[in-house]
């Protein structure tokens, strides 16, 4: 591999000036081989002197600068260490973005872009040292370069076909290694980059944030500094709500913890005193903590949601419009290829996958919402490959949970605010806070609710202040009120922080219009999202965020239907975190807060899959004794799940429709008025 490596290298050199006079292709090669020449100089130096030596912030920042450079959305002069400087663009007249690339070349600039999207995902490998992984990109763009050049000198034209040829047997020849390597990251700790600059590196030294490979910005380092200045005991509450969570999890499923050995801590740059924590305390529970990086490459990219630990987004709109440049070459033969490489990963790491106990997440907010722009010719997969990806998908996870089985494992999630939100050291206390309020208070204002809802056929919701909502909900029936319930009682295990109750709805009967006049879902900002719902499904939909109507159904189709034709409701809930709901209004921070906070402040409903999605079998209890019965809907799994809230102010009313036809209202004009839930109204008042 060392000798394949160092051949590519040469001939990289040779490209960075020898592509300036072929023909129109001439330009692309240029940029990229030059780029290709930085990372391989960069690889060479963390060799020798490790990810940051002696290196000062101010050269660790244009380190940065280069590296990230080509997606900035605005022009920079980036510089190498002992290198000349390069200045970038900016997005708009980059390769990487599809757009430009498909103005210079057409189509074949399509899949010009997604080659140059692969160059740059080596940038993990560059600083993990995977010379492997190194070359088989390098060697995927002098393929491109070679062909592309005999072309141009026998005077013929290049077409997208040979492009895609390429591109396609890069990604059939390498899926399986891949799907080795992605699996073992996820479920070992061998090799474990993350792990050993966390438990060994200087956490008050900003420098730290480079050694990663992730892009650092502004809200990286302040982040990092805000969090080394706590005190260790603000730490210590900050990784013990998170791994108690982690723990309450099992025990409240009744799951067995003592067989697992390894739990996957994921978590955002800036905040590795407090992972450096959660590590020691799951070690303490027998859990060693798996810390893997999020995709970066065409086999493992998700866009702006990132499972696993990630850095800052140097430009979302790039990672937005890379995520399904899998769709270029999908086919049902690579399909199953990349079905085969899973299924041997997991057989090859079967005991592995036994022991591990599930993911805890430790999400950020506070920074500012974007919306994407649209760019045309990204890589998208249509209806026709939609229904491969959302089968490989489907294969995908049942081999997933043929070996990680759900029944047997757990997750905890938590959030936390990072400086882009204003008034740091106050909101950061505050969240502190929501994240710790005591769990026995809200457990007997559950508990009210519930006893009411457990009497009734349905709900019903209605909007006020310009909301549009007038909504059915039907609930499951009980067969023996004295033993089952509906709702399930959560008091913040494995969802934190505390404040709802949640049930599966029945689909027929469920019916009416959801609306919401702002909302942010998977931290895109839909405007007035109204969706009309017939028998428990979307069937018809719509937003304002674009002045074209057909935009804003795609921008629905993609980011909340998912490509499905129709989602099914499949959670509705009582959001009761009023302490959240007036910590918002105070800092104004509605447009800020993560769903996992935003969805106890006030009635939500989830699209797609139940909370208990395949693991349907596994028997819960609320406090009280009563299992929970309703955990399904009937509808075949959709391996989606998104929440939509509607805030307290816009709430007319929510109430609970008994069978012989009471109405028992449980919230009027955004307050609580059932017996046994007016303390939660006190936050509101005040």
């Amino acid at each position: 591999m060392t000798e394949r490596y160092e051949l590519s290298k040469e001939r990289i050199e040779e490209i960075v000036t020898e592509a300036e006079g072929l023909c129109v292709y001439g330009p692309f090669f240029v940029s990229v081989s030059r780029y290709v020449k930085g990372l391989l100089s960069i690889y060479e130096d963390i060799k020798v002197n490790g990810p940051i030596g002696n290196k000062s912030l101010e050269e660790l920042r244009k380190r940065n600068d280069f590296l990230y450079g080509p997606i900035y959305p605005e022009a920079v002069k980036a510089s190498l260490i002992k290198e000349s400087d390069v200045f970038y663009e900016g997005y708009d007249k980059s390769f990487l973005n599809p757009d430009y690339a498909y103005k210079m070349y057409g189509e074949t600039g399509t899949y010009l872009s997604a080659v140059f999207a692969e160059i740059f995902g080596m940038i993990p490998y560059v600083f993990e040292g995977d010379i492997e992984e190194i070359e088989i990109r390098t060697e995927l763009l002098l393929e491109i370069y070679g062909t592309v050049k005999n072309a141009c000198e026998d005077g013929e034209e290049v077409k997208s076909d040979t492009f895609k040829d390429i591109l396609y047997y890069y990604v059939f020849d390498y899926t399986e290694d891949e799907s080795l390597k992605r699996i073992n990251k996820q479920l070992t700790i061998d090799n474990a980059y993350a792990n050993k600059i966390i438990e060994n590196y200087d956490l008050s030294d900003v420098r730290t944030l480079y050694a990663f490979g992730e892009y650092v910005g502004k809200s990286e380092e302040e982040t990092f500094k805000a969090v080394a200045a706590l005190d260790e005991k603000d730490i210590e509450t900050m990784s013990r709500t998170f791994t108690e969570g982690f723990k309450k999890g099992f025990v409240v499923s009744k799951k067995d913890l003592s067989k697992k050995k390894t739990v996957n801590l994921r978590y955002r740059l800036g905040f590795e005193r407090v992972a450096k924590e959660a590590i020691k305390q799951f070690r303490s529970m027998g859990l060693e903590s798996v810390i893997y990086r999020a995709g970066y490459d065409i086999f493992s990219r998700t866009g702006i949601f990132k499972p696993g630990y990630y850095g800052g987004l140097a430009n979302p709109q790039f990672d937005e419009d890379h995520k399904e440049d899998m769709s270029l070459v999908l086919d049902g033969h690579l399909v199953t290829r990349r079905i085969e490489g899973i299924k041997a990963a997991y057989e090859e790491l079967k005991k592995e996958a036994e022991e591990w106990a599930g993911p805890a997440c430790m999400e950020i907010f506070g920074e500012d919402s974007f919306v994407p722009a649209e760019c045309a010719h990204a890589a998208r997969y249509g209806s026709k490959k939609q229904e491969l990806i959302t089968d490989y998908r489907r294969k995908s996870s049942e081999i997933t949970n043929e070996y990680i089985k759900r029944e047997e494992r757990s997750f905890t999630i938590i959030a936390w605010p990072v400086p882009a939100i204003g008034n740091y050291d106050e909101i950061l206390k505050e969240i502190i806070t929501v994240n710790t309020l005591p769990t026995d208070k809200y457990q007997a204002i559950h508990q009210a609710l519930i006893d009411a809802l457990d009497k009734s056929d349905h709900i019903h919701v209605v909007g006020t202040n310009g909301n549009k909502t007038d909504l059915k909900v039907k609930l499951a029936d009980l067969k023996n009120p004295d033993k089952e319930t509906k709702y399930e009682n959560c008091l913040a295990d494995v969802n934190i922080p505390v404040g709802e109750v949640f049930t599966s709805p029945v689909l027929k009967g469920t019916d009416g219009v959801l609306h919401v006049k702002e909302v942010f879902l998977n931290d895109l900002k839909f405007k007035n999202i109204e969706l009309e719902i017939r028998d428990g499904k979307i069937a018809k939909y719509t937003c304002t965020n674009y002045e074209d109507e057909e935009k804003n159904k795609g921008f629905i189709e993609e980011n909340l239907l998912f490509h499905h034709p129709t989602l099914p409701v499949g959670e509705a809930a009582i959001g009761t975190n009023t302490y959240a709901y007036a910590l918002a209004k105070k800092y104004d921070i509605f447009n800020k807060l993560p769903i996992l906070i935003a969805e106890k402040m006030g009635p939500h409903f989830a699209f797609g899959d139940t909370c208990y999605s395949q693991e349907e079998s596994v028997k819960v209890f609320n406090p009280d004794g009563k299992e929970m019965i309703a955990k399904e809907n009937g509808e075949p799994y959709t391996y989606c799940h998104t929440d939509i809230t509607i805030p307290y102010d816009e709430l007319g009313l929510l109430e609970a429709v008994t069978y012989d036809g009471e109405r028992i209202k449980l919230l009027e004009n955004g307050r609580f008025v059932l017996k046994g839930c007016e303390e939660l109204n006190i936050p509101l008042g005040q």
